[in-house]
């Protein structure tokens, strides 16, 4: 894998001259400069720079810029492949490759290899698409597996969500189940409901943990994460549990109210409907028109974004925070509570979910239409909101949405949930780059990758963590689809592939082996074996010559 340069400088000098070169006046050219050279593979880069100098001197003078491009051919000349580059420079042209073409890059010598693996963009690959590994111990499992492994193997796991699968029923609520949240760092999910108690669940075992109290009205929003678990319902209140140290379930649900761990705030004059988190702020959306933003700490209410009708989901990502207010789609700016931008008519009805990648450049919105919207955040001197895609895989409204790359997870009213795979709308696999699609608005958008049926109607939540999706709906049952199974299926192919590639291999290095032994061995040796298969030819056409004189 050469890249040749080429050894010609005329056409490089001529370039350099023009826009290197800072002459107010343009004056005679001195003769000398123009004059042919004997060898011009030995023009070195200071006769460059002194042939330049030479250039209208009086006025004349050779700027950085020329210098640093003269530094760099004089560099690349010396080079005839990619690995007699500075290990520096070489780092820079594979930070501009993609997953796959570092891969490739590295299968071509041991020291691309070397660099290729241990590249600190594999961590930028990683983050982007599913944040920092939570289930590996600081620093982000950097320790026991370095970033490249880390990014194949989650890479690996997204494929089994088109593989088998099982199905864990959990019974508990009494009635339909409005929301639930998937905590994969400690393989927990909360849901609630009508039933108004919050239920805590072994995501893995599929078993029922604890059970709190119940809050007195419906529960339509729940969220947590590692230290935080917040419930909100129709009375407007937010209630709230810390977690505790040394509980192996970490929230403490059955115990009765206790300040230190539990915790219940009021500031909306409506039902709570969308909850959100992140490592400083708590989000809350509400049929009061308005989404308030909370200190985690101090629990007091930090600003208040009021819209123009009823609030039904929100998505917040670093200082911006997205919610969709009846039909209408905004993104905010939480530091000083202004509108960034503003989508009207995204849907035929209410918007009722709203899903965010962890770049937060990609938004997708769920209706009462039953079409799945794509938009693209582009920040350029301004925020712009750019739609680039639909789908409508149900018949009925989309209640919720679920995103973990590159799979977007929708749950409708219809009893289905559809499986879509974002990637082949991307332009790059590296950054949130979206095709124009709207180039040609007839053209057919690829339908989801796949659709998983067998509920009852009106799926009201969905949620996805690692290699489990779990949803609820109006029977009050929570369903947990496993595919664990294909994931183990998919390790034990890989793992026969890869031994069928390592016999395969050792097959072709003995197979050399013996090649080369056999273009040294004795030419007469080998006279002797050919002779000999010659001589067994013709002794067995003389016997047939032999048994046809008999026969006659």
């Amino acid at each position: 894998m050469e890249f040749e340069c080429q050894r010609g400088t005329k056409s490089g000098l001529k370039d350099c001259s023009r826009d290197c070169v800072d002459y107010p006046s343009r004056g005679k050219v001195d003769p000398s400069f123009i004059k042919p050279l004997k060898n011009p593979k030995s023009f070195t880069f200071d006769e460059k720079r002194k042939s330049l100098s030479r250039l209208d001197g009086k006025v004349g003078s050779l700027n950085s810029k020329c210098e640093d491009s003269l530094a760099v051919n004089e560099v690349l000349l010396e080079c005839r492949s990619i690995t007699d580059l500075p290990p520096a420079l070489i780092s820079e042209i594979l930070n501009c490759l993609e997953p796959k073409d570092l891969g490739v890059v590295s299968c071509v010598n041991m020291l691309l290899y070397r660099l290729a693996s241990d590249h600190h963009v594999w961590k930028e690959f990683y983050c982007e698409r599913w944040g920092h590994p939570i289930l590996l111990a600081p620093p982000f499992g950097a320790e026991e597996n370095s970033w490249k492994e880390l990014f194949v193997e989650r890479e690996f796991r997204s494929k089994t969500f088109m593989g088998r699968y099982s199905i864990d029923t959990l019974y508990g609520h009494s009635e339909a189940v409005r929301t639930i949240s998937v905590l994969s760092s400690k393989k927990l999910v909360f849901t609630s409901g009508y039933d108004q108690i919050v239920r805590m669940w072994d995501m893995e075992e599929g078993l029922s943990i604890a059970s709190s109290r119940p809050l007195g009205c419906t529960i339509r929003a729940v969220a947590a994460d590692s230290r935080l678990l917040i419930a909100g319902g129709t009375d407007g209140f937010i209630h709230g549990w810390r977690a505790e140290d040394g509980n192996p379930h970490h929230f403490d649900l059955r115990s009765p109210q206790n300040q230190n761990t539990e915790f219940k705030v009021w500031e909306h004059e409506g039902p709570i409907t969308c909850l959100a988190l992140d490592l400083n702020k708590m989000y809350s959306g509400s049929w009061d028109m308005s989404v308030r933003v909370w200190d985690r700490s101090s629990l007091e209410c930090l600003k208040v974004l009021m819209h123009n009708d009823w609030v039904w989901s929100l998505a917040p990502h670093d200082t911006t925070v997205a919610s969709a207010a009846g039909s209408v789609l905004y993104v905010w700016d939480t530091n000083i509570g202004s509108k960034l931008a503003i989508v009207t008519n995204v849907h035929a009805g209410n918007a009722f979910s709203l899903a965010r990648s962890h770049t937060g450049k990609l938004l997708f919105t769920g209706g009462e239409d039953g079409a799945i919207h794509m938009f693209e955040i582009v920040r350029n001197v301004k925020l712009h909101v750019r739609h680039v895609v639909t789908w409508i895989p149900h018949s009925g409204a989309v209640y919720s949405l679920a995103f973990e790359f590159p799979w977007l997870i929708s749950a409708s009213s219809d009893g289905k949930i559809s499986l879509i795979d974002v990637r082949k709308l991307l332009r790059t696999n590296r950054s949130y780059v979206v095709e124009n699609k709207n180039k040609n608005k007839n053209k057919n958008i690829e339908p989801p990758q796949r659709m998983l049926h067998g509920f009852g109607s009106n799926l009201f939540a969905v949620d996805v963590g690692l290699d489990r999706i779990v949803c609820a709906g109006e029977e009050g049952v929570v369903r947990i689809w496993n595919f664990s199974e294909a994931l183990e299926i998919e390790q034990r192919v890989r793992a026969l592939r890869g031994f069928r590639l390592e016999n395969r291999m050792r097959r072709r290095k003995l197979q050399s082996e013996m090649t080369g032994k056999g273009s040294r061995a004795d030419p007469c040796s080998v006279a002797a074996k050919k002779n000999q298969m010659n001589g067994d030819r013709n002794t067995w056409r003389n016997k047939r010559r032999v048994t046809g004189k008999l026969k006659a």
